[in-house]
């Protein structure tokens, strides 16, 4: 194993906000050994940016695919047995690195590491809602709701990436929801209470602006854990909850919508999961 950093960031069209997140990167006090861009099919001038003011960055092309497959194809190009991910939109603080692999050195038994951050929406700092409140130890019910790590906070070892499969690339959005549902299910998670990492928001390519209903993507994520064999008792009871929260939401978001039939679609998957027993789940 190569004992290292290697970090990740996948980018489409996002040139301007590129460079702030090779910048946090190369301002590091534990200087990661890589870094790999993942250039999901840019039209813009993602390449050259890189060439000229960044020739020690590993540049990988790809036709557009969506962020899990970059993100995929970057770990498989990738040499050490650290993994850390960064949205290209997202900056980390000159410390994040060096505290997270302190904290891992003193805490050997996690293979996972995540630290809390600063949201900053449409240029001004916002407090996160208590329901974002960040959390380690294990967190898979805490994870149920919504998506409780940032990838742009995460820290993973690759064998543990490798072995819960990588994020999902049929997922257009919530990829990172159903990856940290794998994980936590069976693994704890070290958190650092220190926000080490400024998140970005508002702009308009977010995929939450692009995809209505996220739920939809986090049914799905629930639906495969589910069938997964992975679960015990209580967190298929768990699990269960969480859809009939969900599938209610999204029943009665798409009848405000006049979405008839994906209303129909999401009432049926309540009725079915309020029927069955919970060592079943609904098709």
């Amino acid at each position: 194993m190569n004992h290292g950093v290697s970090v990740i960031i996948p980018s489409y069209n996002r040139m301007q906000v590129l460079r702030r997140a090779l910048d946090s990167v190369i301002a590091q006090t534990f200087h990661p050994l890589e870094i790999i861009v993942v250039d999901d099919g840019s039209t813009d001038d993602t390449q050259s940016l890189i060439e000229q003011f960044y020739p020690r960055v590993n540049y990988l092309y790809q036709p557009n695919q969506g962020v899990s497959k970059a993100r995929n194809k970057g770990v498989g190009h990738s040499r050490y047995d650290w993994l850390a991910f960064l949205d290209s939109d997202d900056e980390w603080l000159p410390l994040k690195i060096e505290k997270q692999m302190t904290a891992l050195r003193q805490q050997p038994e996690h293979r996972f590491c995540h630290t809390d951050e600063i949201w900053i929406r449409d240029g001004k700092r916002v407090n996160p809602m208590s329901k974002h409140a960040k959390s380690g130890g294990f967190i898979f019910e805490d994870c149920l709701p919504l998506c409780s790590i940032s990838p742009s906070s995460a820290l993973i070892r690759r064998d543990l990436f490798e072995q819960t499969g990588g994020f999902d690339e049929q997922l257009p959005a919530c990829e990172d929801y159903d990856l940290w549902l794998r994980i936590c299910v069976a693994n704890p998670v070290l958190f650092l209470d220190q926000p080490l990492l400024r998140k970005y928001g508002g702009h308009a390519d977010q995929l939450s602006r692009k995809h209505w209903g996220m739920d939809r993507f986090r049914v799905k994520a629930l639906e495969k854990i589910l069938h997964s064999g992975t679960l015990n008792a209580r967190q298929k009871a768990a699990v269960v909850n969480a859809l009939l929260r969900k599938c209610e939401i999204l029943a009665n978001g798409a009848r405000k919508r006049g979405q008839g039939e994906r209303a129909a679609h999401y009432a049926a998957k309540l009725a079915c999961y309020q029927q069955r027993p919970i060592e079943q789940a609904c098709p």
